[in-house]
C-alpha cells in the first residue's frame, strides 16, 4: 500500500489512556494517525485542519461532546467519516450519533483490535456498527412482541416524537426521557404536547395507546 493510500486518522478521547491504546493499535495496523483530540473543541479544529479520512470520535467528553462536535464537523466538511466509540451503558448516544452525521458507532467494549479493519470498511463505503450494537439496533426496532415495535412508513409523528412515545410506553418520566435523549425537560414537554395535538388525546396514556394503534397492520382490501 503506498503512503497515498494509508488511513489518516484523528482520535478524540478526553482519557489519555485511552488515546493512547486506540493509537496503538492504529498504529500497529499501519493506519496514521494524524493528530489526537483531548475534547470535541479540539476535535473539530484538528478535523478541519488536517481533513483526515476518519475521525475516531468518543462520545462522551468534556467542553463539546461528541455528538455536537460531530455535527460541527460536518457543517465545514461536509463529506467527512466520523466513527462514534461508545460505551455499553450509551447505546442511546451512538444513535444520536448516527443523527447527526456519523457513519458508525462501535461499542469499546467490543475487541478493539477489530477497529483498524472497520475503518478501512468504512473509507470503501460501509458502515460500521458492531455485531453487538446492530443486535440492539434490531431489539429497539422490533420492540416488545415481535413487530408491536415497528413504526409506520406513514405518520402524523416524527422520528423524535417517535423515540419520545417509546420512552413513555413503559412510563418514563419526563425527566428520564430528557437524559435518555439527552434533551432538556422543557424540549420533552413541547414534543409530548405536539403528540398529543398531532393524535388528538389529552392524556400521555391515551398517546400511547393511540401510537400502538398506528403500528397495527392495515387490513387488505378485499
Amino acid at each position: 500500500m503506498s503512503a497515498e493510500e494509508l488511513l489518516r486518522v484523528i482520535v478524540a478521547d478526553d482519557d489519555p489512556f485511552a488515546r493512547r491504546v486506540i493509537k496503538g493499535v492504529l498504529q500497529a495496523a499501519g493506519l496514521i494517525v494524524v493528530a489526537e483530540a483531548k475534547d470535541g473543541n479540539e476535535a473539530v479544529e484538528l478535523a478541519v485542519y488536517y481533513r483526515p479520512d476518519v475521525v475516531v470520535m468518543d462520545v462522551v467528553m468534556p467542553r463539546v461532546d461528541g455528538i455536537l462536535a460531530t455535527r460541527r464537523i460536518l457543517k465545514q466538511v461536509p463529506d467527512q467519516l466520523v466513527v462514534v466509540l461508545t460505551g455499553s451503558a450509551e447505546e442511546e448516544l451512538g444513535l444520536l450519533a448516527l443523527e447527526a452525521g456519523a457513519v458508525g458507532f462501535l461499542s469499546k467494549d467490543a475487541d478493539i483490535d477489530a477497529l483498524p479493519r472497520a475503518l478501512d470498511g468504512v473509507r470503501r463505503g460501509e458502515g460500521a456498527i458492531s455485531r453487538q450494537m446492530t443486535r440492539r439496533l434490531m431489539d429497539r426496532f422490533r420492540g416488545p412482541g415481535g413487530s408491536s415495535g415497528l413504526r409506520p412508513i406513514k405518520s402524523p409523528l416524527t422520528a423524535r416524537e417517535w423515540e419520545v412515545i417509546d420512552l413513555l410506553k413503559p412510563g418514563q418520566s419526563t425527566g428520564q426521557v430528557a437524559d435518555t435523549l439527552v434533551l432538556s425537560p422543557e424540549t420533552v414537554r413541547s414534543h409530548v404536547k405536539n403528540i398529543m395535538r398531532k393524535l388528538e388525546v389529552h392524556s400521555r396514556a391515551d398517546a400511547v395507546a393511540a401510537a400502538e394503534r398506528l403500528r397495527l397492520p392495515t387490513p387488505a382490501p378485499h
